[in-house]
């Protein structure tokens, strides 16, 4: 997700040689092989100092909380981190992979990334650690066939610092200032509050759509899960053979957003707006409703205490089934990375360390990874975070989880999405040839590749 989100916001993911996995403790690029072979023995970090190089996604504390919280529990690994947007990180990908090959990595959609032998293959670490006996849901999204292709199946190729998840963030003074006392359960009933904002004199929703990430896919890809089933939009993502993103219940959703727009719910200068202005407005009461992500959770409980809510996007019709962009977020190590077997570990210890855990709901606001009976702390009721963790069991129990739409090809997003998208703001799209653009530009990457 772009994350995002991003996803969200965003938020926010071969044939050929695959790397092997070394002895513990080994810092030293790794010989080619033909396949993942797993250690002999659980790698670690050692007890030799360790210089860690991060690529990572700014205005995200997560991962330097849990990297500063890592070296507490082991000195000797001290870390180098670069941070970048994650547009930049989108487009910077493949060369810093190529050329400058970070030991972990904040990773976009990793198609390509395996296509191109770029990425460590992680079959080796998952035997070894027991990645393979967590929840197989966990991993699906970060599993590939050779070549790239199809994502959902084959060799792992990344792992998630948690599992984050979107949905609508609401202002609950202003929610109670247009008489809104529970979040909307029908898309007809987030419509009304929609309008009741609107005439408050309330913005009703503050999203991101500047720069080169379209925040508004965020809502987008909501209101294609009220009108439709996730799974469709899942292949489309995970490239399976013949899906598209042109359906007649996805173009509903693209006219339901263009009638959001036309009725001027978003605020005015959306095309301008990028993802910190967002935050920045929302945190300051200028707004209703944000389509964001769970990783703000914890911002939010400490920024507007008590005064935020939670909701997954409501179904069109009353009762119907909930989906959400629900995916990991991506981290990878590069295929020739110094010190693998470290940010492996590094991995694994995020998902059953459990001060790793608890970092991971505190700071991150997110269900970390890991084993299915693993430690998970309490969360007090009153904080948004306990109502993101909530809504994440209900996606689980409808099966709703969706990766995010600007994770289908490495140039979908900055490419077609987000020019697409503001063109709509602007009035010089209509939803019907958004979707067909979209869907010519998917067919060329793919046909490119």
């Amino acid at each position: 997700m772009a994350r995002r989100g991003r996803s969200g916001a965003a938020l926010v993911i071969a044939m050929g040689t695959l790397a092997a996995c070394a002895a513990p403790g080994g810092n030293s690029p790794q010989p080619a092989a033909t396949s993942a072979s797993a250690p002999s023995a659980a790698p670690t970090c050692g007890t030799a100092p360790i210089t860690m190089n991060g690529y990572f996604e700014t205005g995200f504390p997560l991962p330097k909380a849990l990297t500063s919280e890592f070296t507490k529990q082991h000195p000797n690994v001290t870390w180098n981190i670069r941070e970048d947007q994650f547009a930049v990180i989108t487009q910077n990908a493949p060369r810093v992979l190529a050329d400058n090959p970070p030991d972990l990595m904040r990773l976009p959609q990793v198609s390509e990334l395996v296509k191109d032998n770029l990425l460590k293959n992680l079959d080796g670490y998952a035997k070894v650690f027991g990645w393979d006996k967590w929840p197989a849901s966990q991993l699906e999204q970060l599993r590939l066939g050779p070549g790239g292709r199809p994502r959902g199946e084959g060799s792992l190729y990344a792992l998630g610092l948690n599992s984050s998840m979107t949905g609508i963030f609401y202002n609950k003074k202003l929610a109670a200032k247009i008489g809104m006392s529970a979040p909307p359960a029908t898309l007809a009933e987030l419509d009304a509050a929609l309008d009741k904002a609107k005439n408050a004199g309330v913005t009703p929703i503050v999203q991101f759509n500047g720069g080169a990430t379209g925040g508004l896919a965020f809502p987008l890809q909501d209101l294609m899960a009220s009108y439709g089933p996730a799974a469709p939009i899942n292949d489309w993502i995970f490239q399976k053979p013949g899906a598209t993103i042109d359906t007649p219940s996805n173009l509903q959703a693209a006219q339901h957003l263009e009638r959001w727009i036309k009725a001027g719910y978003f605020q005015k200068d959306v095309n301008a707006v990028d993802y910190a202005t967002m935050m920045s407005r929302f945190i300051d009461g200028q707004g209703l409703f944000m389509f964001n992500g769970d990783w703000e959770s914890g911002n939010l409980d400490k920024q507007m205490p008590g005064n935020v809510g939670f909701s997954l996007m409501p179904p069109a019709q009353q009762g119907g089934k909930r989906a959400a962009m629900s995916a990991p977020l991506t981290f990878g190590i590069a295929a020739n990375a110094k010190n693998a077997d470290c940010a492996a570990f590094f991995l694994n210890w995020v998902a059953t360390d459990k001060r790793a855990r608890e970092i991971g709901v505190e700071v991150g606001g997110s269900r970390p990874m890991g084993p299915a009976d693993a430690y998970m702390p309490e969360v007090a009721a009153d904080k948004v975070t306990a109502g993101t963790l909530a809504a994440g069991a209900d996606i689980s129990k409808d099966n709703g989880a969706m990766d995010f739409i600007a994770n289908a090809t490495g140039a979908i997003y900055a490419k077609s999405w987000t020019p697409q998208l503001q063109k709509l703001v602007a009035g010089q799209q209509k939803p019907q040839e958004l979707l067909k653009t979209v869907q010519a530009d998917y067919t060329s990457q793919l046909e490119g590749n």
